[in-house]
């Protein structure tokens, strides 16, 4: 089968996004444009733009830029690693598929590469199917919703419309559950077993929460299968929620609150990992490797350490190949003649 004759499919590997660069003009651009999002912040939009516009793009942009300098490589950590899955996985599905005219590639919501212009990009290529993967394991509003949207305005646009499958969620698959219990064992087996092992979550306001978002929900069963995984016991783990904005309430347990406890209780050693993160990004490697570690020192606690998240390890690309290669075999049979 030549090229031109087989169905155009394409794959996309979706994250939340980052800066361009680690300086205030560019984290300026980059928190605008996410903080502008009514699906991130549920305030009614005239009042918002007024508080974002006068109160927080003044002056959060610079705290925030001086973070990222902290973590910044080359490139953006999350940028860097998407790139990284997406190498990965394209290797390996072009050759499982080559009934199809298979491409895989990275999108962000935020920030580059964005989705709205992929998906400008590829209209000008009839495409038979587009597969997305947004990679939040868990499903929130705020973080797998929005690429929703982008698919919703896209779509009117279009005539001829390719087939669309949206992979949701897989907070409770066995694969990612066994990624996380392999990725735990495998540090622990260099650095020793704590006192307390902590999975901390990024967080949403409680009344997100309140309202039916899953995502808490799905965070505490991730966590519940991790541990009942490892077979720990009910006093040597625990979940938190990290990476609060504001002042409304959030859900709790907050981790940095968590962990000043934990040092005043008498409790010396910690390790501590957010499945909620697909890439290892600012509020993991600034957020709760640095600040984080900081807190709890400080408080009296003696050895704080941190899990990376998955990023482009062996058993996260196996992960996130099942997830595809399940749509992609069905759409095999739906293509069949």
């Amino acid at each position: 089968m030549s090229a031109a004759s087989k169905p155009k499919v394409t794959v996309i590997l979706a994250n939340l996004g980052t800066p361009d660069a680690a300086t205030v003009p560019a984290v300026r651009q980059f928190l605008k444009q996410f903080l502008s999002d009514s699906r991130v912040i549920e305030i009614p939009k005239l009042l918002w733009q007024i508080i974002l516009r006068c109160f927080v793009l003044p002056f959060r942009p610079k705290r925030v830029a001086h973070a990222y300098a902290t973590v910044w490589r080359e490139d953006s950590p999350m940028r860097e690693i998407l790139l990284a899955q997406t190498e990965g996985l394209k290797k390996e599905l072009i050759v499982a598929y080559p009934q199809f005219d298979l491409t895989v590639v990275p999108a962000m919501t935020y920030g580059q590469p964005g989705i709205t212009t992929l998906l400008q990009k590829l209209a000008q290529t009839p495409q038979h199917h587009i597969l997305l993967l947004p990679l939040f394991p868990q499903y929130s509003a705020t973080s797998t919703a929005p690429l929703y949207d982008a698919f919703a305005k896209w779509i009117p646009q279009q005539r001829n419309l390719p087939g669309l499958t949206i992979i949701k969620e897989y907070y409770r698959h066995p694969l990612f559950i066994q990624a996380l219990v392999q990725s735990i064992l495998d540090f622990q087996s260099q650095y020793g077993k704590p006192e307390k092992l902590l999975m901390s979550f990024h967080g949403i306001p409680q009344p997100y929460a309140d309202k039916g978002d899953p995502y808490a929900d799905q965070c505490r069963e991730t966590a519940y299968l991790v541990a009942q995984a490892m077979g720990l016991k009910q006093d040597q783990w625990t979940i938190s929620f990290q990476s609060r904005f504001g002042k409304q309430e959030w859900v709790k347990p907050y981790t940095d609150q968590l962990l000043k406890q934990w040092a005043e209780q008498g409790i010396k050693s910690v390790q501590i990992l957010s499945p909620a993160f697909s890439a290892d990004c600012l509020e993991t490697l600034e957020e709760l490797a640095i600040q984080n570690a900081e807190l709890f020192l400080n408080a009296g606690g003696e050895s704080y350490q941190y899990i990376p998240a998955l990023n482009d390890s062996n058993a996260h690309l196996k992960l996130l190949r099942q997830l595809l290669q399940a749509h992609l075999n069905a759409l095999e049979i739906t293509l069949a003649h």
